[in-house]
């Protein structure tokens, strides 16, 4: 079952349940995911939106919904805090668990040791073999200032 498949019975199954949090967030990805159909279906080069497409639409919702939670919670807005938090929740569900900060630093210094890397100019190299490595698993904006700290020792 692709993954938007599985987004659509979830909805429903929301739809049914009456979860009213659930069904909002649930209609809000599905359009989302439709204008990525209309943005992927002119040209020459037609695409279908795959699974590779909407694990990055979720990705770009995940960030959106963390900077939300970050700017509610220095401003003390509960109220607000707690529905993003729970499209977070709900988002994150479709896709890997990211791996934490510990996890994180050891992926990156076997990487900089497998490829040799020695210097901050290596950064590319290094960081073009983790998001081909590992796509879904690290959370990018976090490895680059791990990169940064381990190559300029």
């Amino acid at each position: 079952m692709s993954l938007k498949e599985t987004i659509e019975t979830n909805y429903k199954n929301s739809l049914k349940s009456k979860n009213k949090m659930e069904i909002s967030t649930y209609r809000l990805i599905l359009s989302s995911i439709k204008d990525l159909d209309i943005a992927n279906r002119p040209g020459p080069d037609k695409k279908e939106t795959d699974d590779g497409d909407i694990k990055k639409l979720l990705k770009k919702m995940i960030k959106q919904r963390t900077e939300s939670i970050e700017i509610y919670t220095k401003n003390n807005r509960q109220d607000l805090l707690e529905v993003e938090q729970k499209e977070f929740d709900l988002l994150s569900t479709f896709l890997p668990q990211q791996l934490n900060e510990e996890e994180t630093k050891k992926i990156c210094a076997e990487t900089i040791s497998k490829l040799g890397a020695e210097s901050i100019k290596d950064m590319g190299k290094v960081m073009g073999e983790l998001k081909k490595q590992y796509p879904d698993n690290l959370d990018f904006a976090k490895v680059g200032p791990i990169l940064k700290e381990l190559l300029n020792k």
